[in-house]
């Protein structure tokens, strides 16, 4: 691909399954060292064996305990010398407060500074905000007693791009985008990749005014 990580140290969390999964052996295709942090122990020891324990390695971590995320940044730079991508990618079900402790942490691996002045260590923060995606983490919740087809015909029905199921991989090469130095100047940016659902929105929002 034209994009390249070659010898980046990444940490994904949620990378058992799912989107992580997926953008974990993106990653490793084009070049970076991958740490797969989940929870999911059995199916994380599966994709380090298909991946390769040479690219990629598995770390238990649990976002919600801030002890398994220091210890997990402390592992990937013990193991590899640094710490340079960290994707938040683990999703957490349900309406408690949502931790943060990831990108508090992975910036201590980065470089110790106050959010406000990462632009000046040359630090990228971005977010990549997906429409509905049939996970696992989503089929399972059974939304609205959806099962994965109907997620899948009602994230289509509300876009306005056709012709395309949004998949893990899509998701996964945006990722990968915003880590390369192919967007090296791109920094404080939300990418949406939802097949135009947010454009749609806000222009049935402006009309209803």
């Amino acid at each position: 691909m034209f994009f390249k990580l070659e010898g980046k140290v990444t940490i994904i969390t949620g990378a058992a399954s799912g989107i992580g999964e997926a953008t974990a052996r993106l990653f490793a295709q084009n070049g970076a060292f991958v740490v797969i942090a989940d929870i999911q122990d059995e199916f994380g020891v599966q994709v380090v064996a298909s991946i390769g324990p040479h690219k990629s390695s598995y770390r238990h971590c649990d976002v919600r305990v801030e002890k398994h995320v220091q210890e997990t940044i402390a592992f990937a730079i013990e193991k590899y010398g640094t710490l340079d991508i960290m994707h938040s990618n683990a999703g957490i079900m349900g309406s408690g407060p949502h931790p943060y402790t990831t990108s508090k942490h992975a910036l201590v691996g980065l470089v110790r500074s106050a959010a406000s002045e990462l632009g000046k260590h040359g630090i990228r923060v971005n977010c990549v905000s997906p429409s509905g995606l049939a996970t696992g983490l989503v089929s399972a919740s059974g939304v609205k007693n959806m099962d994965k087809s109907a997620i899948e015909a009602l994230a289509t029905a509300l876009a306005n791009l056709k012709g395309i199921v949004l998949k893990a991989n899509h998701v996964a090469e945006a990722v990968l985008f915003l880590a390369s130095d192919e967007s090296v100047y791109v920094s404080g940016h939300n990418l949406a990749v939802d097949g135009g659902v947010s454009v749609v929105n806000t222009a049935m929002t402006m009309m209803k005014r």
